[in-house]
């Protein structure tokens, strides 16, 4: 039976030099690939690769219209590392649904949330 075994994204960017800064300078990534043209980057098991833009397809700046949501511990410890650091897409908040999450932009204008359920 086919299984699916792990996602990983792809972000265009017509800057993948700052995009790994960004990745890892601030939010402490590991770049473990970086070749003409795209990289990839790893945290605990995370992983994001970056490209430059498919030349098959239009381009004028990110297109992904939705968020990139990653499911942390210590998300008060990242909040407070990075608040002042990264363009803010909404503070610190604890949801109905159960979840304590805060929400950035990246160099790229790419929306990263991060949550942890309150009970933990």
């Amino acid at each position: 039976m086919a299984k699916f075994n792990y996602l990983t994204p792809m972000l265009w960017t017509a800057e993948i030099p700052q995009t790994v800064d960004f990745y890892t300078e601030v939010l402490g990534f590991v770049c473990t690939l970086f070749e003409e043209g795209w990289a990839v980057l790893e945290r605990d098991g995370i992983e994001i690769m970056l490209a430059y833009p498919n030349a098959h397809v239009p381009y004028s700046g990110p297109m992904f219209t939705g968020s990139f949501y990653f499911n942390v511990t210590g998300v008060e410890e990242l909040w407070q590392a990075w608040k002042d650091k990264c363009s803010i897409c909404y503070d610190m908040d604890d949801f109905e649904y159960g979840m304590r999450e805060f929400a950035i932009y990246d160099n790229n204008n790419y929306i990263l949330q991060f949550g942890q359920p309150i009970n933990q």
